[in-house]
């Protein structure tokens, strides 16, 4: 059950105020926004005349109307404001009046008034559903009524991109670490891109494991998910080493991927349920204090335990494409060069 609580939309009620607007006979008058607040404010509040040294002190001399025709909103009323032509007309005669609420406080970013909404999720993984839901159906008719209405998410949400974005490149450069590293020793171009290819399905296991475990995607899950990267690569990499070694004795390259399948397997088998059973007891953990680890165990675990299955049956069929390919290019050039002669 999903539960909204705390939600607070940035208003808080303010003092009782009156607010004043032109109306167009103000307008017409000459008269605008500015002239009218200046002459309402120096009525009540007053206006500075003189300032003057008494001592150590300075005194300021204020001239506003008198205490008992500025005591009550009645006196608004009788309020005369001047035009520029020097016409005294009333202040209900040039303007609206209408009754508010002032604002408790007014923030500003970049020189834009803001405005903060938050609220609490329970459960919190339920927040990223909340967000994709405000931002398809709140957001757009929220930006209509209000036009040139911006808006970002800060708090969690912000963090959570900015990490998101951080280790987006770091995964970038993690993919060309292990393409670079492979690349040298086997020394050519296609049989790293061969042996990387398991990391997709490592990372479509990842996802499958989270929703077989009721857990949402988070930080933590990406970074296991970066680590699995590095981890899914091995049974990869032992048949491909194993179909190189025996293709460099003289074997058939067809035989030797399927010596390279039947001998490796076990292997290759053992090694994923040995790895899936040490990080089990994290994954099937129920304490409060392992559940900050348990989406990185299951990024791990059910990534290794889903890029196996395909990675037995993927790289074999690849490393037979790559020898058919290779086999045409030669008899083409071969062809070509016959041609030529």
């Amino acid at each position: 059950m999903l539960f909204r609580s705390d939600i607070d939309d940035g208003f808080a009620d303010g003092k009782v105020q009156i607010d004043f607007s032109l109306n167009p006979q103000g307008i017409n008058l000459g008269l605008n926004a500015a002239s009218v607040a200046a002459q309402v404010r120096g009525s009540f509040y007053g206006t500075e005349a003189l300032r003057q040294q008494r001592g150590r002190n300075e005194v300021k001399v204020m001239v506003r109307l008198p205490e008992d025709e500025r005591s009550s909103e009645y006196d608004l009323e009788r309020i005369l404001i001047r035009t520029p032509e020097g016409i005294d007309v009333p202040l209900y005669e040039v303007a609206e009046v209408t009754r508010g609420r002032a604002y408790t406080t007014i923030e500003r970013k970049e020189g834009r008034r803001t405005v903060t909404v938050s609220a609490n999720v329970t459960p919190s993984s339920e927040a990223e559903r909340i967000v994709g839901e405000a931002t398809r159906n709140i957001i757009p008719g929220l930006m209509k009524k209000y036009p040139g209405l911006a808006w970002n998410f800060e708090g969690r949400q912000a963090d959570f991109r900015e990490s998101l974005s951080s280790l987006g490149t770091s995964f970038i450069f993690a993919l060309l670490g292990i393409y670079l590293l492979l690349a040298i020793p086997f020394r050519n171009y296609t049989q790293p891109l061969i042996v990387m290819i398991s990391i997709p399905f490592g990372v479509i296991g990842a996802v499958i494991g989270h929703v077989i475990m009721g857990y949402s995607l988070s930080i933590m899950s990406l970074m296991g998910i970066i680590a699995l990267s590095g981890i899914v690569v091995n049974d990869a990499l032992i048949l491909i080493d194993f179909i190189n070694r025996r293709s460099a004795e003289g074997m058939e390259m067809t035989k030797a991927i399927h010596a390279a399948g039947v001998r490796r397997f076990r292997p290759i088998l053992l090694t994923t349920l040995t790895t899936f059973g040490g990080l089990a007891p994290m994954i099937f953990e129920t304490s409060r204090q392992a559940r900050f680890m348990i989406p990185m165990a299951i990024s791990l675990g059910y990534g290794i335990l889903f890029s196996t299955g395909i990675t037995l049956l993927l790289i074999p069929s690849l490393s037979l494409i790559r020898e058919d390919i290779g086999r045409f290019f030669s008899r083409f050039r071969k062809t070509s060069g016959e041609i030529g002669e």
